[in-house]
């Protein structure tokens, strides 16, 4: 049974399959496509008998749930009825007598700027967004509590109406055991699959705490999704596709033949240590500041080809939206699964510097290059450290050298306020934003000219 439900989940969508009058592709899993039923059963025969095992495990505490009577009131893992007439698992929890709690919440230490994808013997932090039409976003959210409480998963999830957007950070086994029953999620199904977790060496001391709740989107853009929808995205393009586009674009850049602008979706803090080549990166502090930089400057885009990226894709998702609505772009591409999906088919590709990520690690790297510079002394230096002001919220770039003279606030107004907070009487300081954040522009006006985008600068 659990080899069977295995190699349905795989299943390709008959909408989605050769419009020819073809079969074609009928399954895909691991990346690769199967037209033929020897083949898919082969590939899971060979490649996930151990996540069979797994799976036999919580299919059974499947049946012994939905053979129990209803109770009123009942917790989180007991299953009530589904409207598609199937049994609804949005409640179930993934079997773990077998896993001893050592192996289960074993951690390892995040290291700074840990190399993507390097080994790590027990921990990782995932990375996923799902759009979907989410019925009941407070059942979903209480559900995504009990899962990550039960599987001992830290993190910070966002559920909506539109879908549900999540970094958690576990063991390997715990990360696993998570994968498996959100892929086993009817909501889920044939929306959401394996390659569409990114996974990176750290585990679940990268992150504070555990924080799932509902909101209106789940990704903060500060526009209704009603009002623009993820509906309209732009065209999704693989690694390999986008790497080729990229490729095209700087050769004809070069030559000063280019009408394809490389949009960079995220903060100034995250594409300041890391960017493709010949990007246009915004100086935004936010993602909500994202639509009004588009009004502000229409009309850099005004008759161009767009390829945006950002971290792991969703903010691309809204924002290509976004973008598609203004009507002035002659076509909007995305790179789907974002930096994250990049780096691990291209480490030392068109992505220079290190990847922002939001958590204690603030960032991983692919590749040994520096484009930042320390804060204090302009030395070659890319690893953030939060301001040390107890007032403020910012991150700072300061070298090893300048932390050791004391310049550990992102500027002299911290420096100062510093002083006069740790003077005082310890207690809890409410953060408010620093001085050099208020003198920024919240919606910058680029000063492109269309020499400078003619050449990728």
């Amino acid at each position: 049974q659990a080899f069977s439900l295995f190699v349905k989940a795989k299943e390709v969508p008959a909408a989605s399959r050769c419009p020819g009058g073809g079969e074609g592709v009928r399954w895909r899993c691991c990346r690769q496509a199967f037209e033929e039923l020897p083949g898919i059963h082969r590939h899971v025969a060979l490649h996930h008998a151990g996540d069979l095992g797994r799976q036999d495990g919580l299919e059974a505490r499947q049946e012994r749930l939905e053979a129990r009577p209803a109770q009123p009131g009942g917790s989180p893992d007991q299953p009530s009825g589904h409207a598609g007439g199937s049994p609804d698992r949005s409640g179930a929890l993934p079997d773990t007598s077998h896993i001893s709690h050592e192996d289960l919440t074993r951690q390892g230490s995040p290291s700074p700027a840990r190399r993507l994808g390097e080994g790590s013997k027990v921990g990782e932090v995932l990375l996923y967004y799902c759009y979907c039409e989410v019925k009941d976003p407070e059942k979903l959210c209480a559900w995504q509590k009990a899962l990550c409480q039960h599987l001992h998963l830290t993190g910070k999830i966002r559920v909506a109406s539109e879908g549900i957007n999540g970094t958690v950070g576990g063991s390997k086994i715990a990360t696993s055991l998570y994968i498996e029953v959100m892929l086993s999620q009817p909501l889920f199904r044939n929306i959401l699959c394996k390659e569409d977790f990114k996974s990176s060496a750290g585990g679940a001391n990268c992150f504070p705490d555990l924080r799932v709740g509902v909101f209106k989107e789940i990704v903060p853009m500060g526009i209704d999704p009603k009002i623009v929808s993820y509906k309209e995205t732009g065209i999704h393009l693989s690694p390999q596709e986008f790497h080729k586009e990229v490729e095209q674009y700087l050769s004809q850049a070069s030559q000063g033949q280019s009408d394809t602008i490389l949009l960079d979706c995220r903060n100034f803090y995250e594409s300041k240590i890391g960017q493709f080549r010949g990007c246009l990166a915004p100086d935004i502090r936010k993602f909500s500041y994202f639509p009004s930089y588009i009004d502000e400057n229409l009309e850099v885009f005004k008759d161009k080809r767009v390829l945006m990226y950002c971290t792991g894709g969703i903010r691309c998702e809204r924002g290509s939206a976004y973008l598609r609505s203004k009507a002035v772009c002659r076509e909007v591409y995305q790179l789907k699964g974002g930096i994250h999906k990049y780096l691990e088919e291209f480490p030392d590709g068109f992505y220079r510097g290190k990847l922002f990520v939001f958590d204690d690690r603030y960032a991983i790297c692919s590749n040994e290059d520096i484009i930042s510079a320390c804060r204090y002394c302009g030395a070659l230096w890319d690893q953030y450290k939060l301001c040390s002001s107890q007032h403020c919220r910012q991150l700072v770039l300061t070298c090893p050298s300048c932390c050791n003279k004391g310049l550990t606030a992102c500027c002299s107004v911290c420096q100062e306020k510093e002083l006069k907070v740790t003077s005082k009487a310890s207690g809890q300081t409410l953060k408010e934003e620093c001085e050099c954040t208020k003198r920024r522009p919240r919606v910058p006006i680029e000063r492109v000219s269309q020499r400078m985008l003619d050449t990728g600068k």
